[in-house]
């Protein structure tokens, strides 16, 4: 797995990432979603670099000019609910995608910090010979994004897979490379320092899908 760490050298990304783990500018909800929707188009304009481009004449009102466009297909797929903000941004960049969703979840099944992940629901176009970028803000054990892209791709071959996440636990990061293939990419906003007893991200940010939309029952 090729591993992308964007936020390595000083930019807005970093800025951006500040007021997200911001306990009071948090609060602001729809704040929040423009912050990480404003990541995503970041991650979309360095993801494109990598992509294959194809040479074009293009008619201007003042004569042909030769350039270039994108020759990949590309489809989005955002995992519910917390990816939503992030897929705007990577679609405001991609404006041409088709965009897939499905939801994934930890099933606490003894109602205690056991958990394992279901994949209920799927939404999404063919990805045969596509890039097929999976978008999820949050990065923790690894196992939803394993789950999704184990369900997602059992009789579809994409061209290359790439993973876009705002932050990332060390402990994610290893999950993936052990599971997954190598034309997979992992771009990365943030690497924290660790999963805490509950397998969430420290110092991370809290629930992103909360966060972004609300607290759920």
């Amino acid at each position: 797995m090729h591993i992308h760490y964007i936020s390595e050298e000083n930019s807005i990304l970093n800025h951006f990432l500040t007021q997200l783990r911001d306990v009071n500018i948090q609060k602001d909800s729809m704040r929040f979603r423009k912050n990480i929707e404003r990541i995503g188009e970041i991650m979309a304009y360095e993801l494109s670099k990598t992509l294959e481009y194809k040479d074009i004449n293009v008619q201007t009102p003042l004569g042909i000019k030769e350039t270039t466009t994108i020759a990949d297909n590309v489809v989005l797929c955002s995992i519910l609910r917390a990816g939503l903000a992030l897929h705007q941004g990577f679609m405001n960049f991609f404006d041409d995608a088709e965009n897939g969703f499905v939801s994934a979840y930890r099933h606490h099944y003894n109602n205690d910090d056991a958990f394992e992940i279901l994949v209920e629901y799927q939404a999404a176009p063919s990805f045969q010979d596509k890039n097929l970028i999976l978008i999820d803000p949050m990065l923790a054990t690894g196992q939803s994004i394993v789950a999704v892209l184990n369900k997602l791709h059992l009789e579809q071959k994409p061209k290359e897979i790439h993973i876009a996440v705002v932050i990332a636990a060390p402990e994610g990061i290893a999950y993936l490379e052990e599971n997954l293939p190598e034309n997979c990419h992992l771009w990365v906003a943030a690497c924290d320092e660790k999963l805490n007893d509950k397998n969430y991200i420290v110092p991370g940010l809290g629930d992103a899908g909360d966060l972004a939309y609300g607290n759920k029952l």
